[in-house]
């Protein structure tokens, strides 16, 4: 198997597994009982949530919860229920996540104003857009740190920076695709929430955070029993939550040498696939582990039908976005035929250089096959 779909989802680290069996095993108790087995699960508790927030800088206030999706939502509506006598105005943009763009369609349905910019050629959204968007009633501001799609890198420090200096609004980053792959410190980005999940980093898939500013005071997601500070009730998935300290632990470990591996395997792609298929049009260069590139004539369904076949696997948009042309490649302006030849190649620590010259020579041989005149 070639896995080069981490995007969507990372293959977990055997040791991610490992820790989440042994939790499991080990740490039988709720970590909400006063008895001996429920404290010695709230103690792992509290070090798991130490060692994901040591990841983020250290400070803030870290909440676990089921994945990105669950952080999305949450920074929005707690947002808006906290900023409610403040206005009714959210800047986001057309290439956001539909963890992001779903509930803001939902909300303009109930009267908010949504401003969404729109990003440039280069999959990229201005500073200049953003504070020119900003009103009065403008209570949210949220801008995903890297793409999914494309990989973009936002400048979200001097998008934060500007938000703060010219309005009351909370500022909020879904981070999912950043966390593990670049340096990623809340307090310097100078956000007030900030989304990350565990799948993303080789942890098990249903578990996420969202960090919190100590001086922002979100109201509760959900009632009950007032676990994770009354502020998200719900006996926690302490074996989930351990594996995801135990993978960004290993993630932050080796930070740099994977930034480095990353970024030599998507120069190596970038610099040999044109010799097997000079047609390709690759998007610009973002973050290290997603590479997105169009065969034009092809269509990408075509293509992953025939790599899917011989065990190379890979997404042509959003793994969460079943169907339907890409609205973060329509944003961006692309022609139609590009859009629809586009493949997303995304990387982890695992992928070696033979996987891509795998990958080159079965695309080589799909076009040659199935889009003779591509």
């Amino acid at each position: 198997m070639i896995y080069l779909d981490n995007a969507a989802t990372t293959l977990p680290d055997p040791r991610v597994v490992e820790t989440i069996t042994e939790t499991l095993k080990r740490y039988p108790g709720n970590p909400s009982s006063l008895h001996k087995y429920g404290r010695e699960a709230l103690r792992l508790l509290c070090s798991c949530r130490e060692t994901v927030l040591g990841s983020l800088g250290g400070d803030g206030t870290l909440i676990f919860t089921s994945g990105g999706t669950e952080s999305n939502n949450w920074a929005i509506q707690g947002t808006l229920h906290l900023m409610r006598h403040k206005g009714k105005h959210i800047v986001s943009t057309a290439i956001e996540h539909d963890a992001v763009l779903a509930p803001l369609r939902e909300l303009s349905d109930r009267g908010y104003e949504v401003t969404l910019l729109q990003p440039d050629a280069l999959g990229q959204i201005s500073t200049d857009a953003l504070a020119n968007a900003l009103q009065e009633d403008t209570v949210l501001v949220s801008v995903m740190q890297v793409n999914n799609e494309t990989g973009a890198i936002l400048p979200i420090h001097e998008m934060a920076k500007v938000v703060h200096a010219r309005s009351n609004a909370l500022f909020h980053t879904d981070a999912v695709q950043a966390f593990g792959k670049i340096s990623l410190c809340p307090r310097e980005l100078g956000v007030d929430l900030l989304s990350i999940s565990a799948h993303k980093l080789h942890g098990p898939r249903g578990v996420g955070a969202l960090w919190i500013r100590d001086t922002v005071k979100l109201p509760p997601l959900l009632r009950g029993g007032g676990q994770e500070s009354g502020l998200r009730s719900g006996t926690e998935a302490l074996h989930n939550i351990a594996g995801f300290a135990k993978a960004a632990e290993l993630s932050m470990a080796q930070l740099s040498e994977t930034r480095a591996h990353l970024e030599s395997l998507q120069t190596y792609l970038r610099e040999t696939l044109p010799l097997s298929l000079p047609q390709v049009r690759f998007l610009p260069q973002g973050a290290p582990h997603i590479v997105s590139l169009s065969l034009p004539g092809t269509k990408s369904e075509v293509l992953m039908n025939f790599l899917d076949s011989r065990d190379i696997y890979l997404s042509h948009a959003s793994a969460c976005k079943r169907g339907g042309r890409s609205h973060v490649l329509s944003a961006m302006g692309l022609p139609a035929d590009v859009i629809d030849g586009t493949i997303r190649i995304s990387f982890s620590r695992e992928t070696r250089v033979g996987d891509l010259d795998q990958l080159i020579s079965a695309l080589k041989e799909a076009c040659t096959t199935l889009f003779p005149r591509s």
